[in-house]
């Protein structure tokens, strides 16, 4: 069963399956929103807890292939199953390569779609978790001042305290000083803690 707080949307211009996914997916405690297009979608509050989205293919205005790169070329990583009922191998293989959970035709099973739908679910939840430990991070690393900023970022490529004190024209105490500090204020229990941080770090801003 679903999480109180889990959200399916459903884009699809057809209301006679709208009404049949809202059916489907409210039987098992599923959250539902429905819109008959992607501007029905985007003039809506984006959702704000775990979400999957069951996109048909073929839409008025703007099409569910299209709206899936340009989700994509936002940043925004909402999970898609795509359903439609005139599918064919690029379009597939389209939707698959942009990162979809799966293409479905219809008709199509009933149990087949709810796992597609709950493992893009568990997808989105894990993607905001990690959003959420990422920003956390970021936020404690954005805490230390500039010298301990700069303390870490040394210390971490592995110099020892007196190396450190001899790039930056500091003294050795006070280094040791400054790396209390940042261990402190970054939450590391130990060295290997604060390098994986900075890792997570530099990955972040590739991203």
């Amino acid at each position: 069963m679903a999480n109180s707080a889990d959200r399916v949307i459903v884009i699809d211009d057809d209301p006679s399956v709208r009404e049949a996914l809202d059916s489907l997916l409210r039987s098992v405690g599923l959250q539902i929103s429905l819109y008959g297009s992607v501007a029905e979608f985007l003039s809506a509050p984006p959702p704000d807890g775990p979400s999957c989205l069951v996109l048909d293919v073929r839409l008025p205005g703007q099409g569910g292939l299209d709206f899936q790169r340009s989700l994509a070329d936002q940043g925004m990583h909402l999970p898609i199953i795509f359903i439609t009922g005139h599918g064919d191998i690029p379009m597939s293989v389209r939707a698959m390569k942009g990162g979809a959970v799966e293409f479905m035709t219809k008709p199509f099973h009933e149990q087949e779609l709810l796992d597609a739908i709950f493992g893009g679910l568990e997808r989105d939840r894990a993607h905001r978790g990690r959003k959420q430990a990422g920003d956390q991070l970021r936020a404690r690393y954005d805490s230390l001042s500039v010298r301990e900023r700069e303390i870490m970022d040394l210390v971490v490529t592995g110099q020892l305290n007196k190396q450190v004190a001899a790039t930056v024209g500091l003294s050795e105490i006070t280094v040791k000083t400054h790396r209390g500090a940042v261990m402190r204020k970054m939450g590391a229990k130990t060295f290997a803690d604060l390098v994986l941080m900075a890792q997570q770090l530099k990955t972040a801003d590739k991203d």
